[in-house]
């Protein structure tokens, strides 16, 4: 079977990858000349399926309001007048309730956990590499009040049989050395050893060069326009250079897919949730994490990649811009000085903002859709490096006709 792909990020070439080892032709169109050059570009670069957790839970609404108070705000809100932004922030908000943080928190865990085996099993097949590491992520929280707040998400974790440790601050410094000169700065934190790092563009990069080993056709520069519908089905899709054919077709578009896919007649709740990121080169390695240490308090994530550190975090809705914002970059700065001061040379720093395809729900959509041939595997948040190859696995076999090994009805579209 013909599969044309749409979008080449890390969502992107993972389905093409799992589209063709399981015996599909498949072609990957995308507007940018390589892959991973948009959303997948420099992201926090943190694999973390033990950190999985929805945007929606019980007390965000107030803790919302006074992050838009905080000089370094984790979150910014600048929907203007764009309705789709205030819709998407009212679903966001009906998931605040304790039973919808836990069905949601739950589906992402799945994923998450079930995407680290597969990428576990990638890595031995094909001995890529992508400046990988396998220590494990630290959440590090600031004050008490953080740390006593984690009794939820510790009984999802015990659920799904998530190895996990708390720590005080002297076991912090002993997973994270780097920290010793910040010992002021916290108060404990939770380490999840079986997280993982690595350089989602390299690993893209390298992932795609496999599948087109495999057989994979990459069509790069190609802006896409419209899919074309026959009946129940879709039987081409429109580029700026021409039609193309297949007999399946899989969005994989990040924040772009809603978009594409409204002409049909799909509200998809897919909003772009912008991020920023530092990547800084070390000039002390002793002072430099070791892996991924989480600010529970201002939502940034500082990670070693090789020989430099990626300093990535805050979401602002503020629509599709890719505008540098100074003061973005100062909060980034002032977290990963105070944390690990002197670790890199952040005034050398390449500044980066990406959009996030986020749903209200925080879960990814995965499966099919009204139209026969129409499948989605899109909204994957923060979490589109985390959760790459396990959604791409999934969606492989949902479009074979394969059961998936793990449940999947509930991450498709008819849930909304």
């Amino acid at each position: 079977m013909k599969v044309v792909v749409l979008g080449s990020g890390v969502v992107g070439v993972a389905s093409a990858w799992y589209l063709a080892q399981a015996g599909h032709e498949v072609v990957v169109i995308d507007r940018a000349e390589g892959p991973a050059l948009e959303t997948s570009y420099a992201n926090a670069g943190q694999i973390s399926p033990g950190y999985a957790s929805p945007w929606g839970a019980p007390g965000i609404p107030l803790k919302a309001a006074k992050w838009l108070l905080m000089r370094h705000a984790p979150l910014i809100l600048r929907p203007g007048l764009d309705p789709r932004a205030w819709k998407w922030l009212a679903q966001m908000l009906g998931n605040c309730g304790a039973q919808a943080y836990a069905v949601n928190k739950a589906r992402m865990v799945r994923v998450a956990e079930y995407s680290r085996d597969c990428l576990d099993a990638l890595r031995q097949r094909t001995g890529i590499h992508y400046d990988e590491r396998t220590q494990g992520t630290l959440q590090l929280f600031r004050t008490q009040k953080q740390l006593d707040g984690i009794g939820q998400d510790l009984a999802v974790l015990r659920d799904y049989n998530v190895p996990y440790k708390v720590l005080d601050v002297e076991g912090c410094i002993a997973a994270e050395p780097g920290l010793a000169a910040s010992r002021g700065e916290f108060v404990g934190g939770l380490l999840l050893p079986h997280d993982e790092t690595g350089d989602c563009f390299k690993f893209t990069n390298a992932l795609a060069a496999k599948a087109a080993e495999a057989g994979v056709t990459f069509q790069y520069g190609v802006s896409i326009t419209a899919l074309e519908r026959d009946g129940e089905r879709i039987s081409a899709v429109q580029t700026d250079r021409g039609t193309i054919t297949a007999d399946s077709f899989v969005v994989a578009m990040g924040s772009f897919s809603a978009a594409l896919l409204r002409p049909l007649g799909i509200d998809l709740p897919v909003y772009p949730v912008k991020g920023y990121s530092l990547t800084i080169p070390i000039v002390n390695a002793a002072r430099a994490p070791q892996s991924t240490v989480l600010d529970e308090t201002y939502k940034v994530a500082i990670t070693r990649l090789g020989d430099r550190i990626r300093v990535g975090g805050m979401a602002e809705i503020s629509g599709y811009n890719r505008i540098l914002d100074p003061r973005r970059r100062d909060t980034l700065e002032m977290v990963v000085e105070s944390l690990f001061p002197g670790a890199g040379a952040t005034g050398e720093a390449e500044f980066w903002t990406g959009m996030r395809p986020m749903t209200p729900d925080s879960t990814p959509v995965i499966g099919g859709t009204r139209y026969a041939n129409l499948w989605l595997n899109t909204g994957h948040g923060t979490l589109g490096w985390t959760m790459a190859c396990g959604s791409g696995q999934v969606l492989a076999d949902i479009v074979s006709g394969r059961q998936p090994e793990i449940e999947h009805a509930d991450l498709a579209i008819a849930r909304y």
